[in-house]
Protein backbone atom coordinates (compact mmCIF):
# COMPACT_ATOMS: atom_id res chain seq x y z
CA UNK A 1 0.00 0.00 0.00
CA UNK A 2 1.77 2.94 -1.01
CA UNK A 3 -0.77 5.35 -2.46
CA UNK A 4 -1.62 8.31 -0.06
CA UNK A 5 -5.32 7.76 0.07
CA UNK A 6 -4.48 4.27 1.42
CA UNK A 7 -2.75 6.04 3.82
CA UNK A 8 -5.66 8.05 4.39
CA UNK A 9 -6.88 5.10 5.14
CA UNK A 10 -4.94 3.31 7.77
CA UNK A 11 -5.01 6.71 9.29
CA UNK A 12 -9.17 6.47 9.83
CA UNK A 13 -8.11 2.50 11.56
CA UNK A 14 -6.10 4.14 13.68
CA UNK A 15 -8.29 7.13 14.73
CA UNK A 16 -11.49 4.47 15.06
CA UNK A 17 -9.06 2.05 17.85
CA UNK A 18 -7.96 5.27 19.75
CA UNK A 19 -11.78 6.49 20.10
CA UNK A 20 -12.74 2.97 20.81
CA UNK A 21 -9.84 2.55 23.50
CA UNK A 22 -10.92 6.14 25.27
CA UNK A 23 -14.57 4.70 25.42
CA UNK A 24 -13.08 1.66 27.19
CA UNK A 25 -11.61 3.94 29.89
CA UNK A 26 -15.25 5.43 30.98
CA UNK A 27 -18.17 3.98 32.93
CA UNK A 28 -19.51 1.37 30.90
CA UNK A 29 -23.27 3.29 31.09
CA UNK A 30 -22.39 5.89 28.73
CA UNK A 31 -21.71 3.75 25.67
CA UNK A 32 -25.02 3.30 25.51
CA UNK A 33 -26.49 6.42 27.51
CA UNK A 34 -29.26 8.37 25.44
CA UNK A 35 -29.09 12.11 25.24
CA UNK A 36 -30.23 14.86 22.79
CA UNK A 37 -28.58 14.58 20.04
CA UNK A 38 -27.74 13.89 15.84
CA UNK A 39 -27.78 10.11 17.39
CA UNK A 40 -29.04 9.46 20.21
CA UNK A 41 -25.90 7.51 21.67
CA UNK A 42 -22.18 7.08 21.72
CA UNK A 43 -23.01 3.58 20.53
CA UNK A 44 -25.64 4.61 17.92
CA UNK A 45 -22.58 6.88 16.30
CA UNK A 46 -20.05 4.08 16.01
CA UNK A 47 -22.48 1.60 14.75
CA UNK A 48 -23.45 4.20 11.97
CA UNK A 49 -19.51 4.71 11.33
CA UNK A 50 -19.37 0.35 11.22
CA UNK A 51 -22.27 0.00 8.67
CA UNK A 52 -21.34 2.93 6.70
CA UNK A 53 -17.59 1.70 6.20
CA UNK A 54 -19.12 -1.74 5.72
CA UNK A 55 -21.08 -0.57 2.81
CA UNK A 56 -18.75 1.01 1.05
CA UNK A 57 -16.41 -2.17 1.07
CA UNK A 58 -19.02 -3.59 -0.78
CA UNK A 59 -19.50 -0.92 -3.34
CA UNK A 60 -15.57 -1.06 -4.09
CA UNK A 61 -15.83 -4.72 -4.30
CA UNK A 62 -18.79 -4.08 -6.63
CA UNK A 63 -22.01 -4.35 -5.51
CA UNK A 64 -24.26 -1.53 -6.14
CA UNK A 65 -25.77 1.15 -3.22
CA UNK A 66 -29.04 -0.86 -3.25
CA UNK A 67 -27.49 -4.23 -1.91
CA UNK A 68 -24.95 -2.85 0.15
CA UNK A 69 -27.30 -0.78 1.79
CA UNK A 70 -29.67 -4.08 2.56
CA UNK A 71 -26.75 -5.91 3.69
CA UNK A 72 -26.08 -3.17 6.59
CA UNK A 73 -29.54 -2.93 7.58
CA UNK A 74 -29.77 -6.64 8.04
CA UNK A 75 -26.59 -5.67 9.93
CA UNK A 76 -27.80 -3.16 12.16
CA UNK A 77 -29.77 -4.78 15.04
CA UNK A 78 -26.82 -7.42 15.08
CA UNK A 79 -24.16 -4.48 15.18
CA UNK A 80 -26.43 -2.41 17.99
CA UNK A 81 -26.19 -4.64 20.42
CA UNK A 82 -22.06 -5.46 20.30
CA UNK A 83 -19.93 -4.58 23.43
CA UNK A 84 -17.35 -2.09 22.74
CA UNK A 85 -14.59 -5.40 23.19
CA UNK A 86 -16.60 -6.41 19.86
CA UNK A 87 -16.96 -2.94 18.33
CA UNK A 88 -13.03 -3.12 17.98
CA UNK A 89 -13.11 -6.45 16.87
CA UNK A 90 -15.13 -5.54 13.82
CA UNK A 91 -13.64 -2.53 13.15
CA UNK A 92 -10.36 -4.77 13.32
CA UNK A 93 -11.71 -7.65 11.35
CA UNK A 94 -13.50 -4.78 8.42
CA UNK A 95 -10.03 -3.21 8.37
CA UNK A 96 -8.27 -5.98 7.34
CA UNK A 97 -10.87 -7.19 4.78
CA UNK A 98 -10.25 -3.64 3.44
CA UNK A 99 -6.54 -3.60 3.08
CA UNK A 100 -6.74 -7.19 1.28
CA UNK A 101 -9.30 -5.74 -1.27
CA UNK A 102 -7.12 -2.38 -1.69
CA UNK A 103 -3.58 -4.21 -1.91
CA UNK A 104 -5.23 -6.36 -4.54
CA UNK A 105 -5.77 -2.99 -6.48
CA UNK A 106 -3.62 -2.20 -9.54
CA UNK A 107 -5.38 1.35 -9.81
CA UNK A 108 -6.61 3.43 -7.02
CA UNK A 109 -8.49 5.51 -9.55
CA UNK A 110 -10.33 3.07 -11.63
CA UNK A 111 -14.10 4.24 -11.80
CA UNK A 112 -16.88 3.27 -9.88
CA UNK A 113 -20.19 3.73 -10.91
CA UNK A 114 -22.35 4.29 -7.65
CA UNK A 115 -26.15 4.83 -7.65
CA UNK A 116 -27.82 6.37 -5.07
CA UNK A 117 -31.32 5.53 -4.37
CA UNK A 118 -31.64 9.34 -2.83
CA UNK A 119 -28.86 11.17 -4.80
CA UNK A 120 -28.82 9.68 -7.93
CA UNK A 121 -25.89 8.44 -10.20
CA UNK A 122 -22.09 9.30 -8.94
CA UNK A 123 -18.79 8.90 -11.37
CA UNK A 124 -16.59 8.43 -8.34
CA UNK A 125 -12.62 6.23 -7.50
CA UNK A 126 -11.46 4.10 -5.32
CA UNK A 127 -9.40 6.42 -4.03
CA UNK A 128 -12.50 9.05 -3.75
CA UNK A 129 -14.39 6.43 -1.66
CA UNK A 130 -11.49 5.84 0.52
CA UNK A 131 -11.51 9.98 1.20
CA UNK A 132 -15.35 9.60 1.54
CA UNK A 133 -14.86 7.04 4.42
CA UNK A 134 -12.13 8.37 5.86
CA UNK A 135 -13.89 12.44 6.63
CA UNK A 136 -17.45 10.66 6.82
CA UNK A 137 -15.50 8.72 10.16
CA UNK A 138 -13.43 11.86 11.34
CA UNK A 139 -16.75 13.74 11.29
CA UNK A 140 -18.52 11.41 13.62
CA UNK A 141 -15.71 11.00 15.40
CA UNK A 142 -15.95 14.56 16.39
CA UNK A 143 -19.72 13.94 17.41
CA UNK A 144 -18.74 11.41 19.31
CA UNK A 145 -16.33 13.59 21.44
CA UNK A 146 -18.59 16.47 21.73
CA UNK A 147 -21.12 13.82 23.16
CA UNK A 148 -18.40 13.16 25.71
CA UNK A 149 -18.17 16.32 26.48
CA UNK A 150 -21.73 16.93 27.07
CA UNK A 151 -21.50 14.13 29.40
CA UNK A 152 -18.84 15.67 31.62
CA UNK A 153 -15.93 13.88 29.97
CA UNK A 154 -13.01 14.61 28.11
CA UNK A 155 -12.33 12.51 24.27
CA UNK A 156 -9.35 11.75 23.22
CA UNK A 157 -7.24 13.66 20.15
CA UNK A 158 -7.31 11.77 17.23
CA UNK A 159 -6.30 13.86 13.96
CA UNK A 160 -4.34 13.05 11.23
CA UNK A 161 -1.07 15.05 12.55
CA UNK A 162 -1.37 13.58 15.97
CA UNK A 163 -1.80 10.10 14.07
CA UNK A 164 1.77 11.33 11.72
CA UNK A 165 3.60 11.71 14.95
CA UNK A 166 2.76 8.65 16.76
CA UNK A 167 4.16 6.67 13.70
CA UNK A 168 6.77 8.39 13.55
CA UNK A 169 7.39 8.08 17.47
CA UNK A 170 5.40 5.00 18.47
CA UNK A 171 4.31 6.98 21.47
CA UNK A 172 0.94 5.91 23.07
CA UNK A 173 -0.96 8.97 22.10
CA UNK A 174 -4.16 7.83 24.01
CA UNK A 175 -2.37 8.60 27.12
CA UNK A 176 -0.95 12.03 26.08
CA UNK A 177 -3.46 13.71 24.52
CA UNK A 178 -6.84 13.83 26.04
CA UNK A 179 -8.56 17.09 26.05
CA UNK A 180 -12.06 18.28 27.53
Amino acid sequence: MTHSTLEMYNFHVWANDVIIERLKELPEEIYHKEIQSGFSSVSQILTHIYLTDYAWFEIIQGKSMNEAMETTNQLKKEVELKSLNEMKEIFLNLSERYKILLNSQNDMDVLLIVDNPYAGQLETSISETLIHVVTHGSYHRGNIATMLRQMGHTSVMQDYGLYLYSKERKINVGRASKHS
